[in-house]
Formats: C-alpha cells, structure tokens, sequence
C-alpha cells in the first residue's frame, strides 16, 4: 500500500498554507432579519439530540405519509432517513406554493444575448409546465415509476421543469452537465441504463449559438457500444419554430417536444407518492478510476437537507429573489437552484451563459435590474470577474444581502473583493464545503451567528459533526496546524444512499478505510471518509486543501485522472499518460498531461494537439488541458508505476521529493529541464 500511496499526487500537496486570519462579523441589518438569529438552533443540533434534531427540517416539507424512525442504521452504511413516510418531491416544489402564491415568480431565466427578453415563470405556470412534460414523459415515452431518463440539457428552464416531470412520475433523473461531450453523455446513459435522453438544439455561449443536438447522435451512439439502445430522443428547441443543430433528425427515434406535446396541453397529473427513501436522482461524479461514479440521492432525506441548508445557511425567505451562478449539470444546481430554494417557495433566477459576456458588467446588471437579495457562486468565477472587471460592481446599484462561494477553496484575498467589492460591505459570506455525494452543505459558517473568516468554511453545519483523522484513524487535534483527511463521524439526511449499481465500490471508496468494526450497527463505527484534506483551528474552523485522491478539482468540475489518461491513449502515438494537478491563477487548479510516445515516433505540436482534442472529445472542453508535455520516458518505480507526484513537482515548481527509489532517476532532470525552461518563457514559472 505503501507503494500505491506514493503514485497519488494529492491536491492538498500544492494549497497554499494561508495564515489564520481575523474574524469578519455580519451586518446588524442581516441577523435582524436572518431565519436562523436565535443561538437556541445550536443547542437543537448538538450531537446529544442526534437524530432527532433533524425532524427540523423534515418539517418543512409536507408529507403524505409521517415517518416512523428517522434514521434506520440496520445495513450500514446504506443509511435510511424517514423510514415509513411518504412524500413527493414536485408537490413540494411546485403545488403547495401554486395554491398559495400562484402569481408569485418561481424562476426567472435570463438568457445571454441582453437583447432577449428575460423569462418569468410564475408558480402557476410552473405548475403547468411540469404537468404538461410530467404526461408526455408517462403518455408518449411510457417511463413509469423508477425507471431512468437522462438530460443532457443547458442552463434553460426546460432543465428545472423536466427534473420536477419525472420527480412527479417517481422517475429516477440523471443530469449529465452540458459541457460534456456525447461520449461523456453516453457513458452515463449506459449505467443508468436510461431509455429516454432529453436534450435541446442549441444554446448561447459566449455569444455564439452552439449546436447541442450533435452531442445527442454521439451519446446514441455510445450508449450502444455499452450495449443500452436509447429509444427515444427528446428535443427542445431555443427558439420556436426553428431549428438551431446541423444534426438531422433521426426518423423514429428523435421528436421535437414542442411538436409532441399538442397532445399533451393543460394535462394533469397525479404526483406520485414515494417512500422517504425512494431515489429521486442520480448525478455522476468522477473517480478514481475510468468509470464516474453514479452517486444515488434519496428523495424524503436529501429534500429535507437542502431545504433545511437553503434556509438557514443561504438564508432564503420566500419574498428573497435568489441567484446562484452555478450549473444544474452539477449538484449544486440540483440542491442551490431548484430543489431547495423552490422547496422554501422563493424565486431562483437562472442565467444561460457566461457571466463575463459581453462583458464584466452583466452580473452585476442582472442582479440590478431583478432586485437580486443573495448572490451564490464559485471562486472561479469570482476570480474572473476580480481579473477582468475589478471595478465594474461599483458602476450598479445592486444591494445582496448574503453571498455565498461554493466548490473549491476561496483564497483570503479574492474573498475579501468579494466582500468589499461585490457585496458592499453589506452582506454576508458562507464559504460552503461539500461534495456531490453529500446533498448539501458540511461545513460553513452559520451567517447570523458565526463570525466569517477568510479562506476557512467554517465549523461543521447543524447536526453534522466533521473530524480530521490520519493515515492510522487517529483524531488530527484542532490548532495542532498538522493536515489530515476530513470525515464526518455521523450521516445526515443529504448524504447520497449507494453509488449507483455498485455497492460494494461505495463502502470501499467512503467508509471502508476508517471503519472499526464492519459488523457493528452503530453508526459510530462508520465514519465517512471524504477524500479531501484539511486543517482545523484552535477556534474549530476548517480549512479545506483539495483532494487526496486521484481527483482533480477544475473550476469546480471534478475530473478523475484515470478518465482523463484513458482519453489521452486513445491517441495512437501516445503508449502511456498521466494527469497531475497545476495551481493556475483564475481556475484555481488545471490540469496538465504527460504522455511517453510509442517507439519511433517523433515528438510533434501535432500529437500535442490531437491529445488535448481527444481528452476535449471523449469528456468536454472543461477538461481540456492547460499543457501537454511529450517526455522521454515518466518517472517510475521499480515495479512500474508511474510516480505522479514527482512531475507534479515538475509542473508546480516545488519539490519532487525522494527520487532514489525509482527506477530511471536521470529522466526526473531531464523532464524538469524541458518543462519548467518552457513553462518560465511563458510567464508561467518563478523568473
């Protein structure tokens, strides 16, 4: 194992070791009218009061059925929350807020191009819409409850409404994120084994019009290979009556939905009544193997969470007009955009394209011209905006209440233009970590009651109780400034039920590792294990590192290395890759390729390009590489496994460690000759 350990190149080798910095308190104004003021919530989650404190958030929800036990530990650590009651997830959603605030905004969509007009989907209407998909999906497709259906959908409200159809139908939904490629899509499709792919024409990027439905004939096409035949094609259209892909129309297979859905106009539907523990979606993730990891999310436990987090940790109230800048491809989309704010009733805007066109200026106007109230987005994207429009926040008049950043670590001096800049001074912070196995949120601070502070999440949330353990399971103490991998020692209701179809790869990837006894039924005795490293304060604040396994945390895209060196030996030349982690300025992390080439062939900008087109075909352009470098051979140990860290390294200009062990030493200096002399005549590398 020893030997196996040396091949990772953990993220957490290349964070910067910030400084602690000075509590950041919250405005007056925001903890008079926080949802979440009182210290008594505290004391409702302390560990004493686990699991019933949870009932807190189940409670927001309105159940067919009440439940019996809360949490049942009897197969652990496939948990089970609410056994015994029922509930549906678009009823939640969408009919209680419907009969109460039917005219009230449930989403307002904002499409790129500003000369389009901005879309406003009342509860009403939303209702409406989702009934409508809800009867084409069961009367023209025939899904019935769980079955499979796949999206492959852009940043448009047909996303949201087609996530609600099938959680009326009790259909299981699998978004795959836009940006990935059709043999990405196909893959997914595959696993889930779905008969149905839902998907759109075209969409705005950028300012250009970009063909979706090429991905679909690829996806079809993939699916196949895997041995699952897509039956049938949905397509939506971005603008009516016309058709925005080059990809003809496969007869029989593939069907407009506005044409199909004549038949289907002010259809009812009857939302289905699930167990508490019935899936409600799946959304893959990358692993540390080729294949992503289809993480299974229950309906009763993960609803409860993230309406529970949405109003207490994002602070939403129903009269809020709340964005979150993220991608519904992703989790945060699925809890931060339309489960949970929609679950509290509130309006959630949706933007389609990319938050700097045409240029810096158009967040902040989007959120003028809608009265936006909270503001939810990634680091990535705030650097960006710091880099090109520094100044542009303060040409609006724009007031947020509450801000939140997701998805990778913020360093303390972009959080504080996000702060002062973006936010005014008026609003809060709650820099969130979790994963997409989690449902919601693990660590941030609580914004009424919890001081901010700069580059650390926070402590745990209510009712989730972290801790940092070793190599050898022991407790990393707070303030001991030593990093070590961040578990949690007990599950809560958002955590994911089962990777989909492998069971076995679930208890061995987040709970086999610390476990004490694999016979117990105590939840005690299965920690959860969750892949990143980090430190903790002497105040109990942690500070997330990055990933401690073969992961790599693009943007906020996770990107598991084994997929991105299998596309990279698709490449004929290529006879070996390996993917490692670089520290980049607006991405916080990119990824660079090594790759040895067959014998005989020679070196060329030509293979580099066809390498980095293959990892963009097979994936998507948010995996393509910010470097291809061709070397003489890769550093290996004796036994042949390629040693990661060491051009890690290389690429990050810090050091490559022991070296005496491998196998060819002499190419280490060779490699760092070639890499860091080119890397320095960019810019890239300490002068």
């Amino acid at each position: 194992m020893a030997a196996e350990r040396e091949t990772e190149v953990p993220e957490a080798q290349i964070a910067v070791h910030w400084r602690e910095e000075a509590y950041v308190y919250p405005p007056a104004k925001f903890i008079g009218q926080a949802n979440a003021s009182d210290p008594a919530i505290l004391e409702r989650f302390r560990e004493e009061r686990f699991p019933e404190c949870f009932k807190e958030y189940a409670d927001l929800l309105s159940w067919d059925k009440y439940w019996h036990t809360t949490l049942d530990t009897s197969n652990p650590p496939f948990w089970k929350w609410f056994v015994g009651g029922r509930l549906n997830a678009s009823y939640n959603c969408v009919d209680r807020h419907a009969a109460v605030r039917p005219n009230q905004a449930a989403l307002i969509w904002v499409p790129e191009p500003e000369e389009e007009r901005t879309e406003s989907i009342t509860y009403q209407e939303l209702y409406r819409r989702v009934n409508e998909f809800a009867a084409l999906l069961k009367g023209f497709c025939g899904v019935e409850t769980g079955d499979r259906v796949t999206f492959h959908l852009p940043m448009v409200p047909e996303l949201p409404v087609a996530m609600l159809a099938c959680a009326r139908l009790g259909v299981i939904h699998s978004q795959v994120f836009g940006g990935f490629s059709g043999a990405a899509c196909g893959g997914r499709i595959a696993d889930s084994q779905s008969k149905v792919l839902v998907t759109m024409d075209g969409y705005y990027r950028n300012g250009q019009l970009v063909d979706h439905k090429v991905k679909a004939d690829e996806a079809v096409a993939r699916a196949r290979e895997e041995g699952v035949e897509v039956e049938k094609v949905l397509v939506f259209r971005r603008h009516q009556g016309q058709y925005a892909s080059a990809s003809p129309m496969v007869e029989g297979r593939d069907f407009f939905v506005d044409e199909v859905m004549a038949d289907f106009r002010d259809k009812l539907v009857e939302p289905v009544s699930m167990p508490s523990e019935a899936p409600l979606f799946i959304m893959y993730s990358s692993g540390t193997t080729g294949r992503p990891k289809g993480c299974q999310h229950s309906t009763g436990g993960y609803l409860s969470y993230v309406a529970g987090t949405s109003k207490f940790y994002q602070d939403i109230h129903p009269e809020d007009t709340y964005w979150c800048a993220a991608d519904i491809g992703w989790i945060t989309g699925h809890s931060y955009i339309v489960y949970g704010p929609l679950a509290l009733g509130t309006t959630s805007v949706m933007y389609e394209g990319v938050p700097t066109y045409p240029d810096a200026g158009r967040p902040w106007r989007i959120a003028e011209r809608l009265g936006v109230t909270t503001f939810h987005t990634a680091p990535t994207t705030i650097r960006m905006l710091r880099k090109v429009g520094p100044d542009e926040p303060r040409k609006y008049d724009y007031h947020f209440k509450h801000m939140t950043t997701v998805g990778e670590p913020i360093e303390p001096e972009v959080w504080r233009w996000y702060h002062d800049v973006v936010g005014k001074g008026e609003a809060v912070i709650v820099d969130t970590w979790w994963q997409t196995e989690n449902g919601g949120f693990l660590g941030s601070t609580l914004p009424a009651l919890q001081p901010m502070k700069p580059g650390s999440c926070g402590p745990g949330v209510l009712g989730v109780y972290p801790v940092i353990l070793d190599e050898e399971g022991k407790e990393v103490e707070a303030g001991s400034g030593r990093a070590g991998n961040m578990c949690i020692r007990n599950p809560w209701p958002g955590i994911f039920q089962t990777i989909w179809g492998d069971p076995d790869r679930f208890v061995r990837t987040y709970y086999e590792k610390y476990c004490r006894d694999k016979d117990s039924k105590d939840w005690h005795d299965w920690p959860y294990f969750s892949n990143d490293g980090a430190t903790q304060a002497a105040d109990g604040y942690f500070r997330i590192l990055g990933r401690v396994d073969d992961v790599i945390n693009v943007s906020g895209h996770r990107l598991g290395t084994k997929e991105l060196e299998s596309a990279a030996v698709t490449v004929e030349e290529v006879a070996e890759a390996a993917a490692i982690p670089v520290a980049d300025e607006l991405r916080g992390r990119a990824v660079e390729m090594y790759v040895a080439l067959k014998p005989g062939v020679t070196p060329s900008k030509e293979i580099e390009d066809k390498i980095a087109l293959a990892i963009q075909t097979e994936i998507g352009a948010v995996a393509r590489p910010k470097h291809v470098w061709i070397v003489p051979d890769m550093p290996k140990t004796r036994s042949g496994k390629i040693m990661r860290r060491v051009i890690a390294g290389i690429s990050n200009f810090g050091d490559v460690g022991d070296i005496t062990t491998l196998a060819n030493p002499e190419v280490v200096d060779e490699i760092r000759e070639k890499v860091q002399a080119e890397k320095r005549a960019i810019g890239e590398g300490p002068s």
